[in-house]
């Protein structure tokens, strides 16, 4: 049985028991141009359908099924609209403080503690372009174990798979700025001793030669929830949504726990979901 196949079987059997206390369920999920302006505002492309009420009920009902205790949430034009599929009353909502539609926010369940850091704003390479890039939403979660950093991000898109050190695209070269960016916060948080967690849309495939990944890795040992599977969202694909953990939380993060919550719906529906799939593992903590 291949990993692929098996990690999608994992997704297709009865729900799993409830989690220990102990455990923390995280989560990733690109939401696609979830957004409550109208079709056809200047603020999106031509070709962007946003979701109607009928839709956002669907995601709200895997957002259910999901039933993580923490998710990063990308392309969101903020907390207002993300709370039709995150209700008020289970999750607390952080998002950056960006002026653009497509947003990172966290949702966090009730009941456990967190306060949020100020945004990552240097991913945003390029201040000054037409277009800006997104920064990352940090939050601090306080846990009976210890606290546990927290970067949600959506990074350049556009290189997938180049080689960064070679390619002249020019996505590649915001990524290579990116990395950078990322590389001192993970230097911070190895200085601190404190536990964290990257996850959202890196935008990247993250092979095992990847020197994307090398590169953050030259700063921390990071482990990869993905790592060794391909996704099975809507039909199988390459994951470009992805976990790591540094400090004691790459002991904590179980590996075997990693699913993908593939969609019901056929492939011709996929407009009134998301292109993405949420992706989750779970942590073990200490205590």
């Amino acid at each position: 049985m291949t990993k692929h196949l098996a990690l999608l079987l994992a997704t297709l059997l009865p729900l799993a028991p409830i989690a220990r206390a102990a455990d923390l369920k995280v989560a990733t999920w690109n939401l696609e141009w979830l957004t409550p302006r109208p079709l056809g505002d200047l603020a999106l492309p031509e070709d962007v359908r946003p979701k109607s009420a009928a839709d956002r009920a669907l995601l709200r009902g895997y957002a259910q099924k999901l039933d993580a205790d923490v998710i990063a949430v990308e392309e969101v034009d903020g907390p207002a609209i993300a709370a039709t599929i995150f209700p008020p009353d289970r999750y607390a909502l952080y998002f950056t403080q960006d002026d653009v539609v497509q947003r990172v926010g966290i949702a966090v369940r009730r009941g456990i503690p967190v306060h949020q850091n100020p945004d990552l704003a240097a991913l945003d390479v390029t201040p000054n372009a037409t277009h800006r890039l997104r920064s990352g939403a940090d939050l601090t979660v306080d846990l009976p174990s210890g606290p546990i950093r927290l970067l949600a991000l959506h990074l350049k898109t556009g290189c997938n798979r180049d080689q960064l050190d070679r390619s002249r695209r020019p996505q590649c070269a915001t990524l290579r700025s990116q990395t950078a960016v990322l590389q001192g916060w993970i230097a911070q948080r190895r200085r601190e001793g404190i536990p964290f967690v990257i996850l959202g849309d890196f935008n990247r495939w993250m092979d095992p030669a990847d020197q994307f990944l090398a590169a953050l890795q030259e700063t921390a040992p990071l482990a990869r929830a993905t790592e060794g599977h391909d996704s099975p969202c809507w039909g199988g694909e390459r994951f470009i949504d992805h976990i790591l953990a540094g400090g004691a939380a790459r002991a904590w993060m179980d590996p075997a726990s990693l699913r993908v919550l593939v969609y019901r719906e056929a492939p011709d529906q996929k407009e009134h979901l998301s292109d993405h799939c949420p992706v989750s593992v779970r942590f073990h903590l200490p205590g």
